[in-house]
């Protein structure tokens, strides 16, 4: 349980406590309420296909602690055939507004704007590929495998993940699912949920940004050594314009933030594009110094991939065409801002079969049913600790991933992509495991991901 409470302060999951913030006016805060509101009911409606009242029993319980008590109050609109969700908060400006678009999910416009800039929203129409009936892992056929293992053991541990006496204190477990040699052999999941009902990733996110760099490096389309390509950091003097890439992927870019850790409101709930939130913060430290964990520094990677893909079209399918859809991840949603910038610190909706797909690519070191989809090396890549390290907790940092190489009782090489409220991929490759825990923790309760992935590899042979 202390490193899940350590893991938590050093990836900023731990708001900070209201008394040691500026505090913010009522009205904004109502305005952020409503936005959090708006795209997280159009996000559980049109992407997971679960209810309204659904929503408001779990994934809009325990929430960050400015917002948890106005959210109930505020009343939503849901306009099921243009699937937009309006939200009410001032008389005297619009109701903040979620749409959905397919494949790119849910986008708020900012405060104060109305229909206008819903119509507005970029638009990917193309349909994805129907893989279900391909076997596994492209596919959904033959996904079930034997296991080779102690079945007993591991059913105690799948078990206690889901009753919440083992690994923390009020978690709400929504999916365990374990691949063992390629081949699901455990999968569980809370009622309402299953293995295509989508969830947000929050920062696991972080690493599927990581990743479509990695194939954009492989590409050519990016070098992660180079300066990050942003528009707006390249005047004349302006010193951000040294940050690499790769300090962005490494939490070391050595920019200013209001908070660190996944507190990023006006970006996340507010509206705000991130192509004028994430660029204005000033340098406070020289680029690979200094780690400070912050959304800004992935979105801002992704940022500068969208400039470097040049083409605005080919920007905005370059998801789906060169990563999502050749892995089988059909039922995955990066979501975009309003002007077409993609969320990927946090805003991506995906179901636990569609993590495993990922943590096998990571796996088997870039290959896919034996096609290179990452160039070789990357994932040596992303679990080197090159850059500077957290300063607490019990993990350390690659390029968009955790380090899990000093926790007892798991092999060195175990690294894993882990986001709030509970979301984990871990992946073994010295074992061929691949474990995925999805959850709705709320508040401050902790899911120890370093206890239950020892068990889980205790029970595996």
């Amino acid at each position: 349980m202390k490193q899940a409470i350590g893991l938590a302060l050093c990836m900023g999951f731990v708001a900070t406590p209201l008394a040691a913030q500026q505090k913010a006016p009522e009205g904004y805060e109502r305005a952020i309420a409503a936005g959090y509101k708006a795209l997280t009911l159009c996000s559980v409606l049109f992407n997971a296909g679960r209810s309204e009242a659904q929503a408001a029993t779990l994934e809009l319980k325990g929430i960050y602690a400015e917002y948890d008590a106005i959210v109930p109050t505020l009343a939503a609109s849901v306009d099921s055939e243009a699937r937009v969700v309006s939200v009410a908060f001032d008389d005297r400006l619009p109701p903040r507004m979620a749409a959905w678009r397919p494949n790119l999910g849910c986008a708020q416009i900012p405060v104060g704007a109305g229909h206008p800039a819903l119509a507005a929203l970029p638009r990917l129409d193309a349909p994805a590929p129907a893989l279900d009936s391909k076997p596994w892992p492209l596919g959904e056929r033959a996904a079930t495998g034997r296991l080779k293992g102690d079945r007993k053991q591991l059913r105690r541990g799948i078990d206690a993940a889901f009753a919440g006496t083992s690994f923390g204190e009020g978690i709400a477990t929504t999916a365990v699912l374990v691949v063992q040699n390629g081949r699901i052999v455990a999968e569980q999941y809370r009622d309402g949920f299953g293995p295509h009902v989508s969830q947000r990733t929050w920062s696991v996110a972080k690493s599927l940004a990581g990743t479509l760099i990695g194939v954009a490096a492989g590409e050519g389309r990016i070098d992660p050594a180079r300066p990050a390509p942003i528009a707006q950091w390249m005047s004349p003097g302006d010193p951000r314009a040294a940050i690499t890439t790769d300090n962005l992927l490494r939490m070391a870019s050595g920019l200013h933030s209001s908070t660190a850790g996944n507190r990023t409101d006006a970006l996340y709930f507010g509206g705000a594009a991130v192509s004028e939130e994430t660029v204005a913060w000033p340098l406070l430290a020289p680029p690979g110094t200094r780690y400070r964990y912050a959304n800004n520094d992935t979105v801002l990677a992704m940022l500068g991939l969208r400039t470097a893909s040049g083409d605005e079209a080919k920007a905005l399918a370059f998801p789906f065409t060169a990563l999502l859809w050749k892995i089988g991840m059909t039922r995955t949603v990066p979501e975009t801002d309003w002007k077409g910038n993609f969320m990927m610190s946090s805003q991506v909706w995906t179901t636990a079969r569609d993590l495993a797909r990922l943590g096998l690519l990571y796996q088997d070191d870039g290959l896919f049913l034996g096609q290179r989809v990452l160039p070789q090396g990357w994932r040596d890549y992303v679990t080197q600790a090159s850059g500077p390290q957290p300063a607490q907790g019990p993990f350390g940092y690659g390029a968009t991933f955790w380090l899990m190489s000093k926790s007892p009782g798991i092999p060195a090489d175990t690294f894993a992509a882990i986001g709030n409220r509970g979301q984990f991929l871990v992946i073994v490759p010295s074992r061929k495991v691949v474990i995925v825990r999805r959850g709705e923790d709320p508040g401050a309760a902790r899911f120890d991901i370093a206890a239950f992935t020892a068990q889980v590899l205790a029970a595996l042979h």
